[in-house]
């Protein structure tokens, strides 16, 4: 018998009887996602990786290269599974086994040379995913405790390469390591949320280093509700970064994490996905365009499905009554972004297809995964 989406999520008590899944434009999301499925086992390891205009001496950074294979691996977990599915378990364990080894090489350290560097999203998505997998019924025998062993790793890394004197994260820094610099709202908040699932998981995590990590973010959220794409309070732009269009795709993210936090309320998650839906065409006016940032609202291209999989999150952190409207139009737009073979794109080069296909599954599969858990039950001073 198949096991879809819809009749997982409503064996699960998820989905209300009275508001049965509507797949959006004639397609069918079950479809969707075993498509999207497909198409990343179909692909070789190198094509997992994430790529961007980044190089670290000619070649796509490690950082990327673990990361990229951490989320579709994510995504290949995620998805609702037909039996044992040899295929899929095989491409989650070769990808364990790529990532594990990435993790000793020094370009994947917790010493920070500063600077440029996109080591810190290795360290997030890897321990997201690792943190899944030894949750799961898929873990094969012997393989915890090099995985528990992993995300130590992470979850330190993580700690080590907090900014000195602001809190949070962010892929470009001050080319001196132990000075301070802004921190990245979107890259904070994602670390947030792999921070707590770690923790849940029984991962010993500094308190100490969330707390300040939810600080920087609540720095960065301006008057509209939008984030600061770095935060800076004593330079709030009103236009382009720190709009409310150029901050769509980071802001559900932040709000998810402050709420987790007992910083943020059901009402201002509710409002970063309705201006998620709202300003959307200024996101598809950069999908698959050159170059990164770009006026009027310095929107890169990157943004795209980032944005796609944290609002469709957020979405599922909504009175139950109101999500499957959110969620049908979440749908509505990821069936009209895909490409004729099945898959997504959000840039310009082919490899990062697979990157995308992942977030997409992942946007597609929020109902039937579990939520993080909150950090506190109140604020946290």
């Amino acid at each position: 018998m198949k096991l879809s989406i819809s009749s997982w999520a409503l064996a699960a008590g998820i989905v209300s009887l009275v508001a049965p899944m509507a797949w959006a434009n004639e397609d069918d999301a079950d479809e969707m996602v075993r498509e999207g499925i497909r198409q990343i086992l179909s692909a070789e390891k190198e094509q997992l990786w994430y790529e961007g205009v980044y190089r670290v001496r000619g070649e796509v950074p490690l950082g990327y290269r673990a990361g990229g294979t951490a989320i579709a691996c994510t995504a290949l977990l995620a998805a609702p599974w037909v039996g044992k599915e040899e295929a899929r378990q095989a491409k989650i364990e070769g990808g364990l086994d790529f990532i594990l080894e990435s993790l000793d090489h020094p370009l994947l350290s917790a010493e920070y040379p500063g600077g440029y560097d996109v080591r810190g999203w290795a360290h997030i998505y890897v321990l997201e995913f690792l943190v899944r997998f030894n949750d799961s019924d898929r873990l094969p025998r012997g393989r915890r405790g090099e995985i528990d062993e992993g995300i130590r790793f992470c979850v330190e890394a993580l700690e080590q390469t907090e900014i000195p004197g602001a809190g949070g994260w962010n892929y470009s820094r001050s080319r001196v390591a132990t000075q301070s610099s802004p921190p990245s709202s979107m890259m904070t908040a994602a670390a947030v949320l792999a921070l707590i699932r770690a923790r849940k998981a029984g991962a010993d995590v500094d308190p100490e280093v969330v707390v300040r990590a939810m600080d920087a973010l609540e720095r960065g959220r301006v008057s509209s509700g939008a984030f600061q794409y770095s935060v800076n309070p004593d330079r709030v732009l009103p236009k382009g970064f720190d709009s409310v269009p150029g901050a769509i795709a980071r802001t559900p993210i932040c709000e998810v994490a402050l709420y987790l936090g007992n910083r943020g309320t059901v009402e201002r998650i509710r409002k970063s996905v309705d201006d998620f839906f709202e300003h959307w065409k200024h996101l598809e006016n950069r999908r698959k365009q050159a170059g990164t940032h770009a006026p009027p609202y310095m929107i890169a291209p990157y943004y795209f499905f980032f944005g796609h999989r944290y609002a469709a999150e957020a979405i599922e952190f909504l009175p139950a009554e109101e999500r499957e409207a959110y969620r049908g139009r979440m749908r509505d737009l990821l069936v009209k972004v895909r490409d004729a073979d099945g898959t997504w794109n959000d840039r310009v080069f082919p490899r990062s297809k697979n990157y995308s296909t992942a977030m997409a599954v992942l946007s597609l599969t929020c109902p039937v995964r579990s939520r993080p858990p909150r950090w506190a039950k109140r604020r946290v001073y």
